[in-house]
């Protein structure tokens, strides 16, 4: 189970659901110019986003990227 079921939200440890979120809210954006905080921004703006923003980092944040980068060009 994970985390987006178990809480009914999306913490920061659920990164593929963060990435699913995001194409769904930003289906046409060109993931190659978006920065960490622009990121970061996108992603405390999800609707079922829950968790603590201020738990962000770096290395959470690439992951992510990183993950939808592959989500939308496989």
């Amino acid at each position: 189970m994970n985390q987006f079921s178990q809480s009914g939200g999306l913490h920061w440890d659920a990164t593929y659901e963060i990435v699913l979120s995001l194409c769904e809210v930003h289906p046409d954006i060109d993931i190659d110019s978006i920065g960490l905080e622009q990121l970061y921004q996108y992603i405390v703006a999800l609707p079922n986003f829950t968790d603590d923003p201020r738990l962000a980092n770096e290395g959470i944040l690439n992951e992510i990227l990183r993950e939808w980068y592959e989500e939308v060009n496989p």
